[in-house]
């Protein structure tokens, strides 16, 4: 029986069984609680996180926040909507920078995009990607920049990012990056792609036509079947609980065209790639199987 069911029970045995009950153990659990009312507010079911690990991430940010008691939060994230904004902020991790885990780009850039434009369906005249979990754009954009740079001229590269929260694809359409966010970004390619600004670089109105971004819930929704040449999804299913970390990966890995290539984080891996139609194509990278 869940807490949930639990606490239906409780509820309705009259005051001596729910004594009993409540000495038994059966409280209500105010995390399951809170999870079921912000899932009422966006469209974000905490229940498919790691529990330990976002459960201590809200209760310490409810706490600095100034509020004791995930009971009291709710109601606070209820009626301000600039305190929703930040909490989405803190459970969303929208951390990310240009050219993040360099190895990575360096691989795709001088091993897979070769590959991939030698086996195009299309005649190696187009390569779409998916950035898989976007969040503020940085990998989209890089990989655009990246992969345009490695394909050549007369090759259309056409990048789609996608994240379940709507205020960050809008930070993402903007393509600002502060200094602190472009990390190890080779300076040429960031000249060529990247326009300066007061405090960063914005990408420039050439990389942004290659570029769009949508709405997306990795866990819902359809996914359009055979219809990219690589995914990029790295450092988001790892909050993700196993089972919901596997149906992710068996959706990217459906999005991929025979031959088309899943990235994932440098320390991360698909658990059972052959059950998903995929083989392992050395360190992060797994190919779709003709």
């Amino acid at each position: 029986m869940s807490p949930l069911d639990t606490r239906r029970a409780t509820a309705g045995a009259g005051p001596v069984a729910g004594r009993a009950a409540a000495r038994q153990g059966a409280a209500p659990d105010d995390y399951e609680v809170f999870c079921a009312g912000v899932a009422r507010l966006c469209p974000i079911d905490l229940r498919r996180y790691k529990r330990a690990q976002m459960e201590r991430r809200i209760r310490t940010h409810a706490a600095r926040s100034g509020v004791h008691g995930l009971d009291r939060y709710l109601e606070v994230l209820r009626s301000d909507r600039a305190e929703l904004d930040a909490f989405l902020d803190r459970i969303t991790i929208n951390v990310s920078s240009l050219w993040r885990s360099p190895d990575q780009w360096r691989r795709i850039a001088d091993d897979l995009v070769p590959r991939l434009l030698a086996s195009s369906p299309r005649g190696a005249r187009s390569i779409k990607v998916w950035s898989a979990g976007c969040s503020i754009g940085a990998e989209a954009y890089t990989a655009a920049a990246v992969i345009r740079d490695a394909a050549g001229p007369g090759v259309r590269v056409e990048v789609l990012g996608t994240d379940i929260d709507r205020r960050i694809l809008e930070a993402a359409r903007r393509g600002e990056f502060q200094r602190a966010m472009v990390g190890p970004a080779p300076q040429d390619a960031l000249r060529r792609h990247f326009e300066p600004t007061t405090d960063g670089w914005r990408a420039s109105d050439a990389l942004k036509r290659g570029v769009r971004f949508a709405e997306g819930d990795l866990l819902a929704g359809r996914v359009a079947t055979a219809a990219h040449d690589l995914v990029l999804c790295r450092n988001t299913v790892i909050y993700f609980t196993p089972p919901d970390r596997d149906a992710v990966h068996a959706r990217l890995a459906e999005s991929l065209r025979p031959g088309g290539f899943l990235v994932v984080g440098p320390t991360e891996r698909v658990a059972s790639p052959a059950a998903i139609g995929l083989v392992g194509d050395g360190p992060f990278v797994y190919r779709r199987e003709a």
